[in-house]
């Protein structure tokens, strides 16, 4: 581990095994993944005051730019001042370039706690993780590693820890993810959410399906279902467009519930979360059978 301005430490891993995992396109971009880390500071909270000591929560795959795992710092702050937050990739480029960021801001001070690593699906950081958070780390692979990955993550996490894994668009506004506990499949929840003007129809959500999922998108599987439905109530609320697509969301999210079983309770779903262009249900509700 290197030292950083007034010792902060900003390399993990350097001496570690050869990562686990391959190398991703990097994208990213300021607010891309704004409508995930919404919900992680709504919904993950309690977790996050759980616990006595500072907690950790891994950005996996942050990206060709740090910009993300910046702003999940500093949104998680919020709920928690003392949050640790690692930002893991496989190119030591990307790593320098977290570094970089941190021995230039001016403040560092600013960002104690955070830190950039190289690390992939091992997480080689000093304690397990109260969150993961890996968005758009997974779509290269295939279906199989993609499960696989999910069992190894799921494993390395605290006790009570959560993995949070998906997709979103180039820009935010389309995005799903699981959170999953050490039980990895066998619990949890899936998120929908978009920017609700931008869809013509909720099945559009179908392109940013977890790699779990996005292959299962057929007739006879439950997501193919859900889909259908999810359009069928969005066509059924159509009279609400009078009041705006939020309203039409909403309206459709309520006529979905009576026959699928989203989340209707907060913190994680609700008309507060539906307002948001969310709507969550239980992981094993949408899993592939």
């Amino acid at each position: 581990m290197a030292e950083g301005e007034e010792g902060q430490s900003y390399i993990v891993g350097r001496t570690k095994p050869r990562p686990e995992g391959n190398v991703t396109r990097g994208t990213t971009a300021p607010n891309r993944l704004r409508r995930v880390d919404r919900w992680i500071t709504a919904t993950q909270g309690r977790l996050l005051l759980s616990v006595e000591q500072p907690p950790l929560v891994v950005d996996l795959g942050f990206g060709a730019s740090p910009v993300t795992t910046v702003e999940l710092y500093e949104r998680l702050r919020s709920i928690r001042p003392d949050v640790e937050v690692i930002g893991l990739e496989l190119d030591h480029a990307r790593v320098e370039q977290g570094a970089r960021f941190l021995a230039e801001c001016g403040r560092p001070q600013r960002y104690r706690g955070l830190s950039f690593g190289l690390g992939g699906f091992e997480l080689p950081v000093p304690q397990p993780p109260l969150i993961v958070r890996a968005l758009n780390v997974l779509r290269q692979y295939k279906e199989e590693e993609a499960w696989q990955a999910w069992g190894r993550l799921c494993a390395r996490l605290a006790p009570n820890g959560v993995l949070v894994e998906g997709t979103c668009d180039e820009i935010g506004r389309r995005a799903v993810w699981v959170s999953l506990g050490r039980s990895a499949a066998g619990t949890g929840t899936i998120t929908f959410a978009a920017r609700v003007s931008t869809l013509l129809c909720p099945s559009e959500l179908a392109e940013r399906l977890p790699k779990t999922l996005i292959h299962h998108n057929v007739p006879g599987e439950r997501i193919h279902r859900f889909l259908s439905d999810f359009d069928h109530s969005w066509a059924v609320a159509a009279p609400h467009s009078a009041f705006g697509p939020r309203q039409r969301w909403i309206a459709a999210v309520e006529h979905l519930s009576t026959t699928w079983p989203v989340i209707t309770r907060p913190p994680t779903g609700g008309r507060t979360r539906w307002r948001l262009g969310e709507v969550t249900l239980p992981w094993p509700a949408i899993a592939p059978g």
